[in-house]
């Protein structure tokens, strides 16, 4: 029986690890090239209304297929901002939006500190009281809430959008669940210290807790941004409205409205992808963060 000698080994070796590094390339191509593929699939809607927004109503309503704009135009942009106060909706969505989301997060933590660290009696029943809270639509409770906040005199107001939506079930849980991966001798260590609740959530919990900040402010911005039915049934004036109640004022029975709303509609919706885009790794972290423990 023949033996192979060291050189004849080596040249084995590298052809195999040669063989390998292409099966991985061609394997790495190849996700890639499909990731491609499904992500235009995915984002052809988004460019088709961007290239209807840029596009002359004469060209969409034609009996071509205009995939694209033969004579781009910003004359849509400029009729829609003159045809509605859109600035003024941008506006007031950022406000609410922004006080929301700061809202949510402040009373999520303090309330998820406290089903985390403090022992009360009862505790675990509360939270599945919670927790329940959030199989209940929201549509369920929207007109015992109109008729509260009607006789309060709250309608078309600011805080009428803002303060029932000041806290979440569902931010409560995440905090919680990021909360239980610290040990509780953090917290026992504190108080030997002399710290208290309000010193070690603001100087220790939080700042330990930034991904679930992020993923928290990211998913409850994005949410009150996209807000319509409770915005639709309180407020009735211009000065109040949200965009996506707003944008709805630029539809009308004539061609031109079509490439008008659209114009809007890219507008309205830059802000909400560009804060996604921006904390999309925050908000995956934070996500998975509190799913593992250690």
């Amino acid at each position: 029986m023949s033996t192979l000698t060291k050189e004849e080994i080596d040249h084995l070796k590298n052809t195999a690890n040669a063989k390998a590094l292409q099966r991985r390339r061609l394997k790495t191509s190849a996700l890639l090239i499909t990731n491609v593929i499904f992500a235009f699939l995915i984002l052809l809607p988004l460019l088709y209304a961007v290239s209807i927004a840029f596009m002359p109503s004469g060209e969409l309503f034609s009996t071509e297929m205009n995939l694209l704009p033969k004579h781009p135009t910003l004359t849509n942009f400029r009729d829609a901002l003159q045809k509605v106060p859109l600035f003024r909706f941008v506006l007031n969505s950022f406000i609410v939006a922004g006080l929301i989301t700061i809202g949510q997060i402040i009373s999520c933590s303090l309330a998820a500190f406290s089903f985390s660290f403090l022992n009360f009696k009862g505790k675990e029943v509360l939270f599945m009281l919670l927790m329940a809270t959030m199989m209940i639509p929201g549509e369920a409770t929207i007109i015992s809430n109109y008729l509260t906040v009607s006789g309060w005199g709250w309608l078309d107001s600011y805080h009428v959008l803002i303060i029932p939506y000041l806290t979440s079930a569902m931010g409560i849980f995440l905090f919680r669940q990021f909360y239980k991966s610290f040990p509780i001798s953090l917290y026992e260590s504190a108080m030997i210290d002399g710290c208290s609740n309000i010193r070690f959530i603001f100087r220790i919990l939080l700042p330990l807790t930034k991904s679930a900040i992020g993923a928290m402010a990211v998913y409850t911005f994005i949410n009150a941004w996209n807000m319509y039915m409770w915005p639709l049934l309180v407020t009735g004036s211009q000065q109040m409205r949200t965009v996506q109640i707003g944008i709805s004022m630029l539809n009308s029975v004539d061609a031109q409205s079509m490439t008008l709303m659209i114009a809007g509609v890219v507008i309205i919706i830059l802000p909400s992808i560009s804060i996604f885009i921006i904390g999309q790794k925050q908000l995956i972290r934070g996500m998975f963060s509190g799913a593992v423990k250690g």
